[in-house]
């Protein structure tokens, strides 16, 4: 049978005068106004829950904050979902969980989620180095902000401020993260889409910058710089363990005892240390295993080859070899990353395997090159190379006194 009741008009709805017991009044499709005694005036939707069929009231708000226009439009959406057998108050009660939940997860909540699984996938120098961006220039503005409300102009606002600083590196790498966080939050099922995939595009493109470091033919400057320099002795096997082993200065600086098979000259540097999360092996050449001789008086009975001053059971800082750098003299001119540069481009000049001399560097995966060599073939061919890189570097140290070369006379300060 068709409903006749008669709907409601805005002025029955207001004159409504309030009775010793409640009351409502119809207005029709399950949306009565219920008159308390106080006064107090309300919307219940009545309705038959589906399966059960059992007669349910749900409060929709109360007079005059909610009118009767928007009572009948939350009224017409709880009879389509009805007519879809879907409960209204179960479906309320779901809708609350999801928000709560939406606003449970905020940007830096979520980061700090995805920071934990990257942690396992790059060093802890790179690692270190995410979070303290992360936590210096994004979560101040946007760590509390509910992800679904995270978008690209309040991000790009964000990050404006190092633009005009021409951080342009800087906020390259955020954007990268930002954006993995986001896509990890995509595909764990809190938000459908990446609304800052393009963010990047909001600013210019950062230039290469090589860094500084000497030719080839400067290579004895070097090391007569390094010899007649007042460094700690520790700082200076520091420096010529680098270039030996043409490693990264964090790589280097964070070197642990475990890591070295004296007996197979091997220094293995687990992929956790690794910039590209891949384990790295380094033929020691009979210099470098003399630089481990210089360091086991001073360090052998600690965890690390080169442990900081102010707390030995940590290692020197990634920065510690650099710093010693620009103390002597190769500001602008040299950073201890550069050393590694200095190794390639000599190694290039003289007809070494450009294959080999980026595996070297780390650059290469290895398995490219196990591709084309067996394994013990394929660590020869390195040794040989990393043997003849130690010898170049004492042949232009002579007169310098290399540590590596002559452990006998030190003029460094111990």
């Amino acid at each position: 049978m068709a409903n006749t009741t008669k709907p409601l008009t805005n002025t029955e709805v207001r004159q409504a005068k309030p009775r010793e017991k409640e009351y409502n009044l119809a207005d029709g499709n399950g949306l009565y106004l219920r008159v308390k005694p106080s006064g107090t005036k309300l919307w219940i939707f009545n309705y038959s829950r589906p399966f059960t069929k059992k007669r349910a009231n749900l409060g929709l708000g109360g007079f005059p904050d909610l009118p009767l226009a928007g009572a009948r439009v939350k009224a017409q959406k709880f009879n389509a979902l009805l007519a879809k057998d879907i409960d209204p108050k179960e479906h309320r009660i779901e809708q609350a969980r999801k928000d709560d939940k939406a606003h449970t997860n905020t940007f830096e909540h979520v980061a700090t989620k995805w920071l934990k699984l990257k942690e396992s996938k790059v060093s802890q120098s790179y690692y270190k180095k995410i979070s303290s961006r992360l936590n210096l220039h994004v979560f101040p503005n946007l760590g509390k902000l509910p992800l679904h409300k995270v978008n690209a102009v309040d991000t790009i606002e964000v990050l404006e401020p190092l633009a005009k600083q021409g951080k342009l590196e800087t906020i390259n790498n955020i954007c990268g993260w930002i954006n993995e966080i986001m896509v990890y939050a995509v595909n764990t099922g809190l938000i459908y889409a990446n609304p800052l995939s393009g963010i990047s595009k909001a600013f210019s493109t950062p230039k290469a910058v090589n860094l500084p470091t000497l030719k080839p033919e400067q290579l004895p400057e070097l090391m007569a710089t390094v010899n007649e320099a007042s460094i700690k002795l520790v700082t200076r096997c520091l420096i010529e363990w680098q270039l030996h082993t043409m490693v990264r200065p964090a790589e280097a600086a964070g070197a642990r005892w475990d890591e070295i098979d004296a007996n197979k000259a091997f220094w293995e540097i687990p992929a956790e240390r690794m910039k590209k999360s891949r384990a790295h092996t380094i033929p020691l050449s009979p210099q470098a295993l003399n630089l481990l001789d210089i360091l086991k008086p001073l360090s052998g009975h600690r965890e690390f080859l080169f442990p900081a001053d102010r707390n030995p059971r940590k290692p020197a800082n990634s920065q510690t070899a650099n710093m010693a750098l620009k103390r002597m003299g190769f500001g602008g001119r040299l950073v201890s990353h550069g050393l590694r540069a200095l190794a390639s481009t000599t190694l290039n000049e003289q007809g070494f395997d450009p294959d080999v001399i980026e595996t070297a560097l780390a650059h290469v995966d290895q398995n490219a090159i196990r591709a084309a060599y067996n394994r013990a073939e394929y660590l020869e061919r390195r040794r040989v190379m990393m043997c003849w890189w130690s010898d170049h570097i004492e042949q232009a140290a002579v007169g310098n006194l290399s540590l590596s070369a002559n452990a006998q006379h030190l003029r460094v300060i111990g």
